[in-house]
């Protein structure tokens, strides 16, 4: 009697664990729920940012546009195995790919770069880093930071309010 209670209590641990979600698969899911429009301002200018989850629910493509910027760079988040991902499609000619962190908190998902593909280097450099700050439902704030050839760093908040 006794081994068959330890053995049920063990499958309904095992089956616990595997529908548990991981840390970066419920911060993937939290940046899900940032699908929609977005208005704000990017280094004092005004900006637009679109949020879409895409095959199936399998990523999200994040495009800004405005800010006076002739292009509109695209970021793509996925997961990868256990590993929350983004690749960044960058004007620049080269797309980094970033890996993130999250705060305790949860609050606050960092990526930093992992490796890029057409990093050349005759480029200007490369996004280094993004920090998405999640406020609430219908505000957040992403921090991009770019690093120069030269070994500079360069960057911009972006200030976001859900559009209606």
């Amino acid at each position: 009697m006794k081994s068959r209670i330890a053995l049920t209590v063990l499958f309904v641990l095992m089956a616990t664990s595997a529908f548990a979600q991981s840390g970066p698969q419920k911060s993937f899911d939290q940046l899900k729920t940032l699908a929609g429009s977005w208005e704000g301002t990017f280094e004092g200018r005004p900006t637009h940012v679109s949020l879409r989850v895409t095959s199936m629910g399998n990523a999200l493509i994040h495009e800004m546009t405005g800010s006076g910027r002739p292009d509109d760079p695209i970021t793509m988040f996925y997961m990868d195995g256990d590993r929350l991902l983004l690749t960044h499609y960058c004007d620049a000619g080269n797309q980094p790919r970033m890996v993130a962190t999250v705060s305790p908190d949860g609050r606050t998902i960092t990526f930093n770069f992992v490796d890029a593909t057409n990093l050349l280097n005759s480029q200007p450099g490369h996004m280094q880093r993004a920090v998405f700050n999640l406020i609430d439902s219908d505000h957040h704030t992403e921090m991009w930071e770019f690093a120069m050839a030269d070994g500079k760093q360069m960057g911009g908040l972006l200030d976001l309010t859900r559009t209606k």
